[in-house]
């Protein structure tokens, strides 16, 4: 299975990349879905995690104090160029990497596909991607809270996938793509609506998007 999740995030990157080739200089300031960071800080981020070695991430997490927040601010500022080419060109250079901040490998994947849609869905880029990829991180994403509150924000739904194996829980039901599965349990709203069921007014409510 980490042989499979390797491919999957190297992928994953190298389809991304592709995309980022043909952006304007606009795009690259074009808010992403991440709070704060536009589309070239998803970028470094994306290549910060990937050149990030378990004992590196355990030093720069007790150096920021143990915030997140500053540690990935710090390690995205690292990785940013001097031009949004030299970023690009960073994260081309990182598309084969095998280093990962921990040993969770589909949580590393799972950040590869979020971040890729939280680039493309401003730019109004059409999704990509591995159903199969999709599925190992929305089961991840459905049992554990990691760098997102996933497992929190699908509790007590049963959540199940049109597209593919996907299902997970029991209750309210959220109907829909793998990947709006996985994003809306990144706690990206945008994608409530390619989500039905009786469940989705309930995820939505979890993200502060009312009833």
């Amino acid at each position: 299975m980490s042989d499979d999740l390797l491919t999957w995030t190297q992928q994953a990157r190298r389809e991304l990349a592709e995309d980022l080739g043909d952006l304007t200089a606009r795009d690259w300031r074009s808010p992403s879905l991440c709070q704060g960071w536009d589309v070239e800080h998803v970028v470094a981020h994306l290549t910060a995690a990937a050149s990030t070695t378990q004992l590196a991430w355990l030093r720069s997490i007790i150096l920021s104090g143990f915030r997140p927040a500053v540690h990935n601010e710090r390690r995205l500022r690292e990785h940013l160029g001097k031009n949004p080419a030299e970023t690009l060109a960073r994260f081309r250079a990182v598309i084969a990497a095998t280093v990962a901040p921990s040993k969770d490998l589909v949580a590393y994947l799972g950040e590869v596909l979020v971040h890729g849609e939280d680039i493309r869905r401003p730019l109004g880029i059409p999704s990509v991607g591995d159903v199969d990829a999709a599925t190992q991180v929305a089961e991840f994403y459905a049992s554990r809270d990691f760098a997102v509150n996933s497992r929190s924000l699908a509790s007590g739904l049963h959540l199940r996938a049109t597209d593919g194996a996907f299902e997970h829980g029991s209750g309210p039901e959220v109907v829909g793509p793998t990947l709006a599965l996985v994003m809306g349990m990144a706690g990206r709203p945008s994608y409530l609506g390619q989500l039905a069921g009786d469940g989705v007014s309930v995820l939505a409510s979890r993200l502060g998007e009312g009833a």
